[in-house]
């Protein structure tokens, strides 16, 4: 990443590329957009400060003519402007997060199950229905787990609960067609991700079993893409006569690599595990065989040697269309696999960070346009985090204004150089989060630097206000 564009907000290179067809309303996206970075978690009144402020930022978020790919659209391009240069993979993590609302008029929002909220006065139990907003998002990080950004968000709501157990038995999910379900956003996402990038053949596309779907494995061939995908189905082999499990016993142990696993309770044990890879030619179900053609994929199956103490043993089975022929090459995609959680990760900032679920707007349309503003936000966050793990050849005025800048450079009473540094002014953004920054710490996770960019925007402000106010 080069320091190409440093005297320009970020704001502004994340919102440039928006293409709204009144002006006004770009601008108050960026007035809003900084307000909400200035105070992470907070409310829409505390982020605004003011009932002039706040009440522009309600009549957008209900204003007909935006959309969340209009929020959106100007982030996707400056992530296509953060690719690596050269021919290094780009990874495109895909993953569903669901969030959660409890409101009145369930209608307005969306329903979907009914749970249990405790006994009530006269001994009854009280339910009430949880209104869901669900979002797929893809999330673009480099091979080294750097996110860019995101080039693809769908969000939607249901009418009502459409349990998977329930249409089990009234529905053979296999005859109905891919566009009438909603995993078709598994699709949609790839068709628009490769399309935002425009180098398809570099793109990796990773997900968990929930994307195990074999449309989703025809429409990367037919865009020249490739993936690396958790399989969740024992599909048909060969001729069809056995299953890609059955393919799979017969493969001998390729070689043994060691994986760092974290139990339930945050301990970190080594694993050893088998590697086991054969290229196969896969069917697909016997329903759509008509329409869809047969693939030539790689299985890799990992599986943990032994059985592990209190907790479950790594067997991960993945499938992929690319090519592996030493063991090198399969660490390499179980490597890229494992940075699926960063995504998980991403989630976790629009939640816990943004406090989306929080939200007290009252219809789906208005909550949609607040969460695309806190999927900028949340990238943001997520990116200084690990911006100083990945590299240091960024200068600190890509990340920081000016007056940010000298704010951390008078707060580094400890070491007055290192504010020079990114990875020192993250550092000290960091500290003003809470982190400790001992010997032993590790490197300054998401929460820190969270509350860090809450705290600087307010010490910002005063020493803005008192220099003006002296000399």
């Amino acid at each position: 990443m080069e320091d190409t564009d440093a005297p320009q907000h970020w704001i502004d290179r994340e919102l440039s590329g928006c293409s709204f067809k009144d002006k006004r309303l770009a601008r108050r996206l960026r007035t809003i957009l900084a307000q909400v970075a200035a105070r992470p978690g907070g409310s829409i009144p505390l982020a605004c400060q003011d009932w002039a402020n706040t009440k522009a930022a309600y009549r957008f978020f209900d204003n007909a003519r935006v959309d969340e790919r209009e929020i959106l659209g100007g982030h996707f391009r400056a992530t296509h402007s953060r690719l690596p240069s050269g021919g290094d993979p780009i990874l495109v993590l895909h993953d569903t997060t669901e969030f959660s609302f409890k409101r009145d008029d369930v209608d307005a929002v969306g329903k979907t199950t009914v749970t249990y909220s405790g006994v009530g006065a006269d001994g009854r139990p009280r339910l009430h229905t949880v209104c869901w907003i669900l979002m797929h998002s893809s999330l673009v990080v480099t091979s080294e787990g750097l996110p860019l950004g995101l080039t693809a968000v769908k969000f939607w709501s249901r009418d009502k609960f459409k349990g998977s157990n329930a249409l089990r038995n009234k529905v053979n999910g296999t005859r109905v067609p891919i566009e009438e379900k909603e995993s078709v956003r598994w699709l949609d996402n790839m068709r628009q991700s490769c399309a935002q990038l425009g180098d398809p053949g570099r793109c990796v596309h990773i997900g968990d079993r929930e994307a195990d779907i074999y449309e989703l494995f025809c429409l990367a061939r037919e865009l020249g893409t490739h993936f690396v995908i958790r399989t969740h189905t024992d599909r048909l082999a060969g001729e069809g006569d056995r299953t890609v499990s059955a393919e799979m016993d017969e493969v001998r142990c390729k070689g043994l690599h060691r994986v760092e696993v974290t139990d339930r309770k945050g301990d970190v044990s080594i694993a050893v595990v088998e590697l086991r890879y054969r290229r196969i030619r896969v069917l697909p179900p016997r329903d759509k065989q008509r329409r869809y053609p047969s693939l030539e994929l790689t299985v890799i199956h990992a599986t943990e040697r032994g059985t592990p103490k209190g907790r479950e043993p790594v067997n991960w089975k993945l499938v992929t269309d690319l090519p592996i022929h030493s063991r090198t090459e399969a660490v390499e995609k179980l490597r890229w696999y494992a940075l699926r959680w960063r995504i998980e990760t991403y989630h976790k900032i629009m939640k816990s960070g943004c406090r989306a679920e929080h939200l007290k707007l009252r219809t789906a349309e208005r909550i949609v346009h607040v969460l695309a503003i806190f999927c900028l936000l949340s990238w943001r966050i997520f990116w200084l985090t690990m911006l100083r793990r990945a590299t240091t050849r960024v200068a600190p005025t890509l990340v920081f204004t000016q007056l940010e800048m000298e704010v951390l450079e008078r707060l580094a009473h400890r070491d007055a150089s290192r504010h020079r540094s990114m990875c020192g002014a993250i550092l000290e953004l960091a500290c003003l989060g809470g982190y400790l920054n001992r010997a032993n710490d590790g490197p300054p996770g998401i929460i820190v630097v969270w509350r860090g960019m809450a705290r600087l925007t307010d010490i910002a402000l005063g020493y803005e206000l008192g220099r003006g106010n002296c000399g």
